[in-house]
């Protein structure tokens, strides 16, 4: 919009003879007079009449042009800014811009073709071909429309039996489950009372198939009263409701499981994962057995140990655990054991010294907002030292212990609000407050990563953050400047039981899980053929 005048007084051509320079009118009086030898005299212009058609069409065209030339609607307007020509060139911008967007097009929806007309007889045309009987079990085809021979039926026949499949769901009840499946609330709620009688519903874990068998209906509406019901209640029991004398009662079938220990051995190849998998360790132990010993380290011809919790039913399944025991060998002798021990499952060398912790977790999920050190407090409005550092984040943010201790104090604490204390030993400590609720109690062991409490805004606070200390000897000091190591040592009797497991653990011999298998002759051979499975519920 704006000229560099430096630039254009640098481009002025510069000579005796410079360009000349023709306004609009001039050129198009050029062009309609071509023989006239200089411009036209100032004054009004006269032109000479045309006889044909296009010859005065040419002379309107010209005259309109002339006038528009007059006008001088789009003057430069990088030149006389403010002036009325530069405003008149302003307006023609504007209203060209106006007659721009007047053209925007419009985003209404098209409007589609009329749809076909479709009349009685074509529906039902249209029905009988359609593939929608398939999906329900029926036929398809034109004799599937109804004709007006057709009579309705006043009750319908139902089958006197179905057999139905349950599944529980997640966070699903097992009365709900069979109330889903056409069951009676009354029959639904004694056969979970039954069950509860016998293990708790909890147990079941999700997706546990059931199979369901109900009778005839004993009148119209009325739900189906349940005659068999079977399903896998753990790996080692089978439970079954059955309708004995008009009654229903619990049959438990229990299963015979083999849980020895699955032990695998094997030589480190090119790559540890594809060696332990090819000689049968099941992929959650091999990645189990990676994040206990590490990839790294492993020199040819290296052999690694694992003992994996296994379990054999006499039905045939098969269910494998958690990793128990992980082991390097080098030229045949040991050089890394590791056993699974405790409740938090952490694995500890065979001295009974656990895994080595490097450096602190953040306490939250949020960016720093305030560092340690002198500062104007928010809220008391003179300045004072700020013992620790604060971390904004959203209200109801977890909060993590930053590594392994015990709570040293857990509760409303003055100006902190709500505060925890964890006590980490050698005179190390942890302080978190405005907390807006507390996750732990008083005397608690809490590990590393484990939520103690939710960001909030108690206390002495503007907003909702983690304020943040850490403590040595009782005195304050920069969280910044403090990396924790944590290793556990077990003592005593914990530390000779430790080493008993480990015992137990060294006995297992490679392969012994596999070995057959007796079968139990309790165990009914349950049918493969989904056809097979009803034949043998109606023998029964």
């Amino acid at each position: 919009m704006f000229k560099d005048h430096d630039r254009a007084a640098a481009m002025q051509p510069s000579g005796d003879y410079p360009p000349a320079e023709l306004s609009h009118a001039q050129m198009v009086l050029a062009r309609m007079l071509p023989d006239e030898p200089a411009p036209p005299p100032p004054g009004p212009v006269r032109l000479t009449r045309a006889n044909g058609f296009a010859e005065r069409f040419d002379e309107w065209r010209a005259r309109v042009s002339l006038k528009l030339s007059s006008l001088d609607l789009t003057p430069d307007l990088a030149s006389d800014i403010g002036s009325r020509r530069w405003l008149r060139g302003a307006a023609t911008l504007v209203g060209l811009s106006a007659l721009a967007l007047s053209g925007w097009p419009d985003f209404a929806p098209l409007a589609a073709a009329p749809a076909t007309r479709i009349d009685d007889g074509v529906r039902d045309e249209f029905r009988s071909q359609m593939i929608m009987p398939l999906a329900l079990g029926a036929d398809s085809g034109r004799r599937m429309g109804a004709t007006a021979a057709v009579t309705e039926l006043r009750n319908a026949p139902e089958r006197p039996r179905l057999d139905l499949e349950a599944t529980l769901a997640q966070g699903d009840g097992f009365a709900r489950m069979l109330e889903r499946a056409g069951v009676s609330a009354a029959e639904a709620g004694q056969i979970a009372a039954m069950i509860e009688g016998l293990m708790p519903l909890g147990e079941i874990s999700a997706g546990t198939k059931v199979d369901l068998t109900l009778g005839r209906r004993p009148a119209p509406g009325a739900a189906r009263p349940v005659d068999a019901l079977s399903f896998r209640a753990r790996f080692d029991l089978q439970l079954a409701v059955e309708r004995q004398g008009g009654r229903l009662a619990l049959l438990p079938r229990p299963i015979k499981v083999d849980s020895t220990p699955l032990r695998i051995r094997g030589v480190v190849g090119p790559s540890l994962y594809r060696s332990a998998r090819a000689a049968g360790a099941p992929a959650a132990a091999v990645q189990q057995y990676l994040r206990a010993v590490g990839a790294d380290g492993f020199a040819a011809g290296d052999e690694f140990d694992m003992v994996v919790d296994y379990k054999r039913a006499a039905t045939g399944e098969v269910e494998a655990g958690r990793l128990q025991f992980a082991g390097v060998l080098r030229g045949g002798k040991p050089r890394k054991q590791l056993v699974r021990w405790g409740s938090d499952g952490q694995f500890y060398e065979a001295s009974g010294v656990g895994e080595t912790r490097q450096g602190l977790v953040a306490p939250v999920a949020g960016r720093m907002s305030s560092g340690y050190g002198r500062r104007r407090h928010p809220i008391l409005g003179y300045a004072r030292m700020h013992a620790g550092i604060d971390f904004a984040a959203r209200h109801g943010t977890p909060i993590y212990a930053v590594t392994d201790g015990t709570v040293q104090y857990a509760g409303r604490h003055g100006g902190h609000g709500n505060y925890v204390k964890l006590s980490h030993g050698g005179g190390l400590a942890t302080g978190y407050a405005h907390m807006s609720r507390i996750a732990v109690g008083n005397g608690a062991r809490v590990r590393q990563g484990q939520v103690i409490g939710y960001v909030g805004s108690t206390g002495l606070s503007t907003g909702p953050h983690l304020h943040y200390e850490v403590y040595r000897n009782g005195v304050t000091i920069n969280p910044m400047s403090l990396s924790f190591v944590t290793r556990a040592q077990l003592t005593g009797r914990e530390l000779a039981a430790f080493r008993a497991r480990h015992a137990e653990l060294q006995k297992v011999k490679p392969g012994a899980a596999l070995a057959s298998l007796a079968p139990d002759p309790a165990a009914r051979q349950e049918p493969v053929r989904e056809i097979d499975r009803l034949d043998s519920k109606k023998v029964g």
